[in-house]
């Protein structure tokens, strides 16, 4: 890292009608620098990285790039800038091979004819460690991490001297993740400059060299990150001290509410089993694809079974039986990990999202007639008081809402319901620290009211924190269930990684 500043904003200023997002915010970044830009959803970084990379113009404010006042009118100036942006939600195309995505829209012709930039292409791919990835393979069938690559190629093949990298460990194993940092940490020693959002502190500890924080859209706090801790970072974040990251309830553990016998189907051939009774929160962990989510998705009726058989309070099924209908009927709800295409209907509002499951209560004619919209309206403002939603209200589209208010839009269908055993897969994916907190205390507020909890994360801190006992999945092989005293970190790896 050095003193050269490539990129400095001052004063920035954006809102949207009355709501203001940003006000008077900046930042310098200096060549071969990570800064970590951190806050809670709805503190402004979005809206802040979308200026820089073109996709909004700012009200009020200065952006200088390499010592040149600019002003970002598209994506494609900010590119010709030297200005990348990868999203949380890699834009790949999945049909088309390596190559001709790290070449998409800015491809070279010659006398109307594309010409390869493969020696280009070998150059980023081997900066980035993985020299030999295949070009002519096509995305649809990499993985996660190697896609993520990918990503990082264009960037560089574009010219690239600021890479902004939103949320990028989000979906990646923890191998990926540390083969994601050695490339960063290769791309500086070049000279390269990164601004990295991330909601898990540990990791902007780890690759950080400076941070800035932003809180209600504006600067709370900025440094270096060597002479600053976690809690420091927290109590900027959310304006206050966090003396209890994970909340705890009084309760006692009561009868089965739902035992599992045998189940089976890719990617599980050995058969699962377990019980989760009244007031108990099971933790499953375990690498991606080892079995977890497919398990919950599987109990769910998403995916085939080909054997076992689930029983929910004494109400025994056979698993190959089961779809999402006679799921819901029996009592079970499941929050999936992908909320966007799976967990809301983003295009609808608040309220629509929140009894959307929970219609029948609200009917008039024994759960077929015409809708008490004035009941419904009564308990959406309910739970987005007790909740604490931040949102205009009922009306407003979900698609408009923070990640952290998105889940906790979901969680509250789920409460709504009011089904015995919750199903929760990355329950805390993509949200801010202070609202994974209010996310835990409602989860124990759950387990505390009767509910049986089977929790899948890839965080083993709050799974650690949060659940009672826990088992761990190896390529579908689930360990025996024990408490969570009797499991740490090192354990869980462990398990996970050999089956041991």
């Amino acid at each position: 890292m050095t003193n050269e500043t490539v990129l400095a904003l001052t004063g920035i200023s954006k809102s949207f009608g009355a709501t203001r997002a940003l006000h008077r915010v900046g930042f310098s970044l200096g060549r071969g620098e990570v800064r970590a830009l951190i806050g809670e959803n709805g503190a402004g970084k979005s809206t802040l990285m979308k200026i820089l990379s073109g996709a909004y113009r700012m009200d009020e404010g200065e952006v200088r790039v390499h010592g040149q006042v600019c002003r970002l009118q598209s994506p494609s100036d900010a590119r010709s800038r030297g200005i990348a942006m990868i999203y949380q939600e890699l834009t790949l195309a999945p049909h088309l091979s390596v190559e001709e995505n790290i070449t998409l829209g800015a491809e070279e012709s010659s006398w109307g004819m594309v010409r390869h930039q493969r020696e280009k292409i070998r150059e980023a791919l081997e900066l980035l460690g993985h020299p030999a990835l295949p070009l002519a393979t096509k995305i649809s069938h990499l993985g996660t991490g190697h896609q993520q690559v990918v990503e990082i190629a264009r960037a560089l093949v574009s010219g690239a001297s600021v890479i902004i990298m939103d949320e990028p460990t989000s979906s990646l194993t923890s191998a990926d993740t540390q083969a994601l940092f050695a490339a960063i940490r290769r791309l500086k020693a070049k000279g390269i400059s990164f601004i990295y959002i991330s909601h898990f502190l540990e990791e902007v500890a780890q690759i950080a060299d400076s941070y800035t924080v932003l809180r209600d859209g504006e600067t709370a706090g900025e440094g270096r990150m060597r002479e600053t801790t976690i809690p420091q970072l927290i109590q900027m974040m959310v304006g206050r001290p966090l003396h209890e990251m994970f909340p705890k309830s009084s309760r006692e553990r009561g009868e089965v509410l739902l035992k599992v016998e045998g189940a089976e189907g890719r990617p599980i051939p050995k058969g699962v089993s377990l019980e989760i009774h009244r007031g108990q929160i099971l933790g499953l962990a375990g690498l991606v694809g080892s079995g977890r989510s497919e398990t919950l998705r599987s109990l769910f009726g998403l995916r085939p079974t080909q054997a076992g058989r689930m029983a929910v309070k004494g109400q025994s099924r056979q698993l190959s039986g089961i779809t999402p209908a006679r799921a819901l009927d029996l009592g079970l709800d499941l929050l999936s990990e992908n909320r966007k295409e799976e967990g809301l209907a983003v295009g609808m509002a608040i309220g629509a999202n929140l009894t959307l499951s929970s219609l029948k209560r609200f009917a008039r004619l024994g759960g077929w007639g015409p809708l008490d919209l004035q009941g419904e309206e009564e308990r959406v403002g309910h739970w987005i008081k007790e909740l604490g939603i931040r949102c205009q209200g009922p009306w407003q589209e979900t698609v408009n809402l923070s990640g952290g208010n998105q889940q906790k839009v979901a969680l509250a269908r789920l409460m709504e319901r009011e089904g015995d055993v919750l199903l929760l897969d990355e329950p805390t994916r993509g949200v801010d620290v202070g609202s994974k907190v209010e996310i835990y205390r409602l989860i124990q507020g759950l387990a505390a009211r009767g509910k049986g909890v089977l929790f899948v994360s890839s965080y083993l801190p709050e799974l650690l924190g949060v659940c009672d006992s826990l088992a761990v999945f190896h390529r579908g092989w689930l360990s025996p269930v024990k408490p969570i005293g009797q499991w740490n970190e090192q354990e869980i790896m462990k398990t996970a990684t050999s089956g041991h």
